[in-house]
């Protein structure tokens, strides 16, 4: 098993020995939130067609490979040295309009009981966030 991180979340997939992060367009949609469609990869009314000469990298055997769509994309992607962990980033441009919205992305996380609490469960009220990291 292969464990992708996102955006959307963490998702365990079956992915195959072949290079790249191949998986099947309902595990990529779920995934990533880009479907495929006849006119390309989409993401609600955003379109990006599959260009001719790339055809075979992005798509194959009724499979997307989303290593090569977000490099197609000029988005950050980075794997671990067996590939099983991969991580899919957001781009520069997506993120400096969630961070000009003024509003914090979603997330869950437990508390010392092993409770879990989502961000999204606390909006409109005052909280403090506070965090660490050993870096």
């Amino acid at each position: 098993m292969t464990v992708i991180l996102s955006q959307l979340g963490e998702f365990e997939v079956p992915v195959g020995p072949a290079e790249g992060l191949w998986v099947e367009p309902a595990e990529a949609t779920a995934m990533s939130g880009w479907e495929l469609r006849p006119e390309g990869l989409c993401r609600g009314d955003v379109c990006v067609p599959v260009p001719p000469g790339k055809a075979e990298t992005l798509t194959a055997d009724g499979k997307i490979n989303l290593a090569a769509f977000w490099d197609h994309m000029g988005m950050p992607i980075a794997h671990s040295a067996d590939g099983d962990v991969w991580a899919l980033g957001e781009g520069a441009e997506n993120r400096t309009a969630e961070l000009r919205s003024l509003e914090a992305p979603d997330f869950t996380q437990p508390d010392l009981a092993g409770v879990q609490h989502s961000l999204s469960d606390h909006r409109g009220k005052k909280i403090l966030l506070a965090t660490w990291a050993s870096w």
